[in-house]
């Protein structure tokens, strides 16, 4: 009979504290309820950029003006801790060692998996873009540059893309793709090259051709059936953003290979409209930001395809 494997990546908790390895718990009793067979694997990173933000943190409370900033712990908390982690993540050294934690924790977790076999990726906010990052990037083809082996690794272990073995046609099939509160489409402004289509930029952080290949390889494994792809956003959470449009434009033009749906996880309460546009919502996007990992919808969204 073949398992159902759940990879969660976390991303930036952007309230009181970093997310902790336990973070995926929640959503995993969740989903226990109604598939208590599944096999989840919570992928966690958050302890490799964490001594680097500190230490900026420490410098940025010596300053004199510290004191006399705006919207302190909103700066502390939820604009210093995503755009850290992503300029952390970007640069070589930090990247590298992140890339080495995520796969020595998914290769042990996929190590019994069977060819038949499912991989369901769930990924939140920052999340998303290493696991594209990983998969799909060019920067890690070199052979010489810090991380090329862990990624080369990683690819290997999934149907559909080429590490290390040219035979992309080995390892876990993905079942199914769920991003929760993701600002992918922000960064996929880092694929554009000026003076040429996006889909043949060769820059380094371009994800879109071997997407293209995994999708390709995926609708002729899966007998011409759409991968599901849902993007979970909640209405208050600043760093979520649409999917549906942007990821049918870069990789699915004909609407051939995805099952991509935008999905909102609240509705507006009758008071909502009173402050969604305010400063007061913004300053608790954090609670929205992290409410996926306690949703009951996204839940039975997930479940929907195990």
């Amino acid at each position: 009979m073949a398992t159902d494997y759940i990879l969660f990546i976390h991303g930036v908790n952007t309230r009181e504290v970093r997310e902790q390895p336990e973070y995926a718990n929640s959503l995993i009793k969740l989903l226990q309820k109604t598939n208590p067979d599944l096999q989840p694997i919570a992928l966690y990173w958050g302890k490799v950029n964490e001594k680097a933000e500190t230490d900026l943190l420490n410098k940025l409370h010596a300053s004199p003006l510290w004191s006399k900033m705006w919207f302190r712990e909103f700066r502390e908390r939820q604009i210093l801790q995503f755009a850290g982690d992503a300029a952390l993540y970007i640069s070589r050294g930090i990247g590298a060692q992140v890339i080495n934690t995520l796969t020595t924790q998914a290769v042990e977790g996929l190590k019994n998996a069977k060819p038949n076999d499912r991989l369901h990726l769930v990924t939140h906010s920052w999340g998303t873009v290493i696991l594209f990052d990983l998969l799909f990037a060019n920067r890690w083809d070199d052979a010489t540059v810090p991380g090329h082996d862990d990624v080369m690794a990683i690819r290997d272990t999934i149907y559909g893309i080429s590490g290390k073995n040219p035979n992309p046609l080995q390892g876990i099939q993905l079942a199914s793709l769920h991003t929760m509160g993701s600002p992918v489409a922000i960064f996929s402004l880092m694929d554009v090259s000026p003076g040429k289509d996006n889909t043949d930029s060769t820059d380094g952080h371009d994800i879109t051709p071997k997407l293209q290949k995994l999708l390709e390889s995926l609708h002729e494994a899966r007998k011409g059936k759409k991968l599901p792809w849902r993007n979970y956003i909640h209405p208050g959470d600043p760093i979520a953003y649409t999917l549906e449009e942007l990821m049918s434009s870069l990789v699915d033009g004909d609407k051939k290979y995805l099952d991509i749906h935008d999905m909102i996880t609240q509705e507006p309460g009758a008071l909502d409209f009173v402050t969604e546009q305010t400063v007061l919502a913004l300053l608790h996007g954090g609670d929205a930001h992290g409410s996926y990992w306690n949703s009951n919808k996204v839940a039975q969204e997930i479940s929907s395809f195990l």
